[in-house]
Order: structure tokens, then sequence, then C-alpha cells
């Protein structure tokens, strides 16, 4: 029902994009293993207690091994 849906100000939602960029942008630029998610959708982004955004589901990710600067891929998510 509507009654139970979370209402999102633009503060918050704007909070929670911040907040998967940066993930995206840790597993891209940051973390020791360069990881592509390849199914970034509203679904496989979690929210903790204080609504910050945790990346989930990577069972289509690839690793970037060789440190590539850009990488081209066929659509895999849905």
């Amino acid at each position: 029902p509507e009654a139970n849906k979370l209402k999102l100000d633009w503060s918050t939602r704007h909070k929670i994009c911040i907040g998967i960029a940066s993930g995206l942008a840790y597993l891209h630029e940051e973390s020791a293993l360069k990881i592509v998610h390849r199914d970034i959708k509203c679904t496989n982004v979690l929210l903790d207690k204080d609504l910050n955004a945790k990346i989930s589901d990577f069972g289509l990710a690839k690793l970037d091994e060789n440190e590539n600067t850009h990488i081209s891929t066929h659509i895999a998510g849905t």
C-alpha cells in the first residue's frame, strides 16, 4: 500500500545518488581489484538504516585485471 512507502526528499535522494557514485568510483579507481559492476539498477542498491547506499549483487561483475583505461563490453544486465 501507498502508506507503507518511504517518501524521500530531494536532498536525501541526492545523498543516495552521491553514495552510489562514490561506491562505483571506489570499485573502478581505488580498490586493489578494479571491478566493473555491469548491472547497476535500483534493486541492486541497498540502503542501511541511515539511508547510506550499498552496492550489491556482483553476479555480473567483471575484474579489470589489466588496468585498462576503457572497457567495452556487451550489455550484460537487465
